[in-house]
C-alpha cells in the first residue's frame, strides 16, 4: 500500500449513476395529460361505485395503470402504454384481467372511451 491517494482510472472507479444512465433506459412513464384523462375516468367509475384502488407501474419497456375492485385482487383492468408498439398497433391498450385485449390504438382519448357506457332506450 502507498500513501498516495487513490485514482479513479488506476483502480477502474467507475461512477454507479454515470453507469446505469448508459447502461439502463429511462422507464417509460405516463405524462400529465395521459394521467389526466386515465384518472378522469377512473373517478367517474369510482363515484358509481365500481373501482375502489389503483397502481401505477412504470417499467423499461411499457407503464402500467392498474384498476382494482378491491386491493387484494388481481386487477380488473390495465391501461398500457408500450411506446415500441406506437408506429404499429398504437401504443395504449385496455386489458381486462383475463389478458384480453379490449381496445388499442393511438390516441388514449379513444381507447379509454371502452370505458364509456353506452345509453339505450328499452321498450315495453
Amino acid at each position: 500500500m502507498t500513501d498516495q491517494p487513490d485514482s479513479q482510472a488506476s483502480n477502474g472507479v467507475i461512477d454507479l449513476r454515470e453507469y446505469r444512465s448508459s447502461k439502463d433506459p429511462l422507464p417509460v412513464t405516463f405524462h400529465r395529460r395521459e394521467l389526466d384523462a386515465i384518472l378522469r375516468v377512473y373517478g367517474r367509475m369510482v363515484g358509481e361505485g365500481e373501482w375502489r384502488d389503483y397502481a401505477i407501474d412504470h417499467m423499461r419497456d411499457k407503464a402500467v395503470f392498474s384498476i382494482f375492485k378491491r386491493s387484494g385482487e388481481m386487477p380488473l383492468y390495465r391501461v398500457e402504454k408500450n411506446p415500441k408498439l406506437a408506429a404499429r398497433q398504437g401504443a395504449y391498450s385496455v386489458i381486462n384481467q383475463h389478458g384480453t385485449i379490449l381496445k388499442r390504438g393511438h390516441e388514449l382519448s379513444q381507447v379509454l372511451k371502452v370505458f364509456d357506457k353506452a345509453l339505450r332506450l328499452i321498450e315495453t
